[in-house]
């Protein structure tokens, strides 16, 4: 158990150089495998980003830094590019890859940029944290949807 508290702290350390915070009901760890499971109301915490989840998974390298959170169940988020375009949404599930500083999104996924007013909508969706750019996939029976809040000049209607 003692082993677990520490590589948790270490985990949290490592992960990025701004505060990493996980909550959850329970958490397990192997140490061997690099491991760690949060189950239970997962909330996670980094500087402006929030995720929410029924199951987060972390793999570690050998040095317990960090690259791979995977979440599952009722995934809920919020993320703000280094642009400061802030995004809001749910998926499935969602993989964040600390190292390429990347999102990605699966089953049926609603993204919204709050300060555009844009939305997609897709089955597969990519979000670059670094480049700003968000990538959508659909499947064959749904396709991917943007929307966009036109706004009409009033003398033109």
């Amino acid at each position: 158990m003692i082993k677990n508290i520490v590589l948790l702290f270490m985990l949290i350390q490592f992960a990025m150089a701004e505060e990493l915070k996980i909550r959850s009901e329970s958490f397990h760890a192997d140490e061997n495998k690099g491991v760690s499971v949060f189950t239970g109301s997962v909330n996670i915490l980094k500087h402006n980003d929030e995720l929410n989840a029924s199951q987060v998974t972390v793999y570690t390298d050998k040095q317990n830094k960090p690259v791979k959170f995977i979440a599952t169940g009722d995934v809920s988020f919020v993320i703000e590019t280094k642009q400061g375009a802030k995004y809001s949404g749910v998926a499935g599930k969602a993989i964040f890859l600390p190292q390429e500083k990347e999102y990605h999104f699966y089953q049926d996924v609603h993204l919204k940029q709050l300060n555009e007013k844009k939305e997609i909508q897709g089955d597969e969706v990519v979000l670059e944290i670094i480049a700003g750019k968000a990538y959508a996939k659909g499947v064959v029976q749904k396709p991917v949807i943007m929307i966009f809040d036109i706004a009409e000049d009033e003398g033109k209607k």
